[in-house]
């Protein structure tokens, strides 16, 4: 069984210890950041910690930095509400894992009085009040979206409008469409259900208020509740008939700590003169798709590829999880051949490309 592993750049191993001290220095910092808050309660929603220290702004992204430069964080809980703070990879799917176990590290159950989020979470409120981007005011009840449905990939496609994009560079524009679908439905619907983004110099014929989206996604994604296998057939590098099939829709965001890619490749003793198995290969196959099931959280079967007397499962795997361990002793005890298990790290689930829809 031939095992190989690349070194990870931003692997959760190094990330942890700057997990770790980022707790450690929050606690005695926390009641600074509170008390900001409650003096700020009045201040408009703004991309920038509008009424924090600057010693605790500058400490604060210095620490989160060292979890990972392109990380981002924010603070809120004005009003008397409940404090939060949020690191989050701002899209990213490659730094959907690293904000999950920051996130996963924190006191547990708000025993802090604080709540903690790897990724922005809907506020509606926020999609009535002004939005303060660099030295422009943006009142967030003038915005508009064209929305149009995408139903084979089951996504919704939003062009973005406001009157004052006229007036601001294509840089502040695009930032304002990204707050309000945040705002609207949350960072991981956004990249689980919104597909194409753009933004409008007129507003689109048929365009809704942002807080219409979640039930334009709710009734454009209805069908897309439960992920099914989408088949399809090829041509291996040899010339011969391949079977591909592809979970759908797979989303990075229910899987955050899955930043393995690892693929079992299976050899199969018994196959039809196109090289494609049949019994009782095709029976063992199964069975130890079956086994890949019960692996659980720890990893996710995205891909099967079978063709040329191989089936490879692609699988994406937590990466301090037993789950490679598990995956090593499967192809180790599998009977019809030399079977090979190979992981890499690809956090933003790169190699799922070629197979989506």
């Amino acid at each position: 069984m031939g095992i190989f592993r690349r070194p990870r750049e931003a692997s959760s191993a190094a990330a942890l210890p700057a997990i770790v001290e980022f707790w450690e220095w929050w606690a005695p910092n926390r009641p600074a950041a509170q008390s900001a808050l409650a003096a700020d309660g009045d201040a408009a929603a703004s991309d920038s910690p509008v009424g924090l220290p600057t010693e605790l702004v500058e400490e604060l992204t210095l620490r989160v930095h060292k979890i990972h430069p392109e990380l981002q964080w924010e603070i809120g809980g004005a009003d008397g509400r409940t404090p939060t703070l949020t690191v989050t990879g701002g899209g990213d799917p490659g730094l959907r894992g690293l904000a999950e176990r920051w996130c996963r590290a924190a006191p547990p159950g708000g025993a802090d009085g604080w709540r903690y989020f790897p990724a922005r979470q809907a506020d509606p409120e926020m999609l009535a009040q002004e939005l303060v981007l660099g030295d422009h005011e943006f009142d967030l009840e003038y915005v508009r979206l064209g929305m149009r449905a995408d139903q084979a990939r089951g996504r919704v496609d939003i062009a973005g409008y406001h009157p004052d994009f006229l007036f601001v560079p294509d840089e502040l524009q695009a930032q304002v469409v990204a707050h309000v679908l945040d705002w609207a439905l949350g960072e991981d619907d956004v990249a689980r259900w919104v597909g194409r983004v753009t933004v409008a110099a007129e507003a689109p014929i048929d365009a809704l208020p942002p807080a219409m989206l979640p039930a334009v996604v709710e009734q454009v994604t209805e069908d897309f509740a439960e992920p099914a296998w989408l088949t399809g057939e090829g041509r291996t590098p040899r010339g011969h008939p391949s079977r591909i099939a592809a979970r759908f829709p797979l989303h990075r965001a229910d899987h955050p700590l899955c930043d393995l890619h690892v693929a079992v490749t299976l050899p199969y003793a018994h196959a039809n003169p196109d090289r494609l198995p049949v019994e009782p290969s095709a029976k063992a196959l199964r069975k130890f798709e079956e086994r890949l099931a019960r692996l659980g959280a720890a990893a996710v079967l995205a891909v099967r590829e079978t063709g040329d007397g191989l089936q490879v499962f692609h699988l994406y795997a937590d990466p301090d999880s037993a789950a490679v361990s598990e995956l090593d002793q499967m192809a180790a005890a599998w009977p019809e051949g030399k079977a090979k298990v190979a992981s890499v790290s690809d956090p933003g689930w790169r190699a799922l490309a070629p197979f989506r829809p």
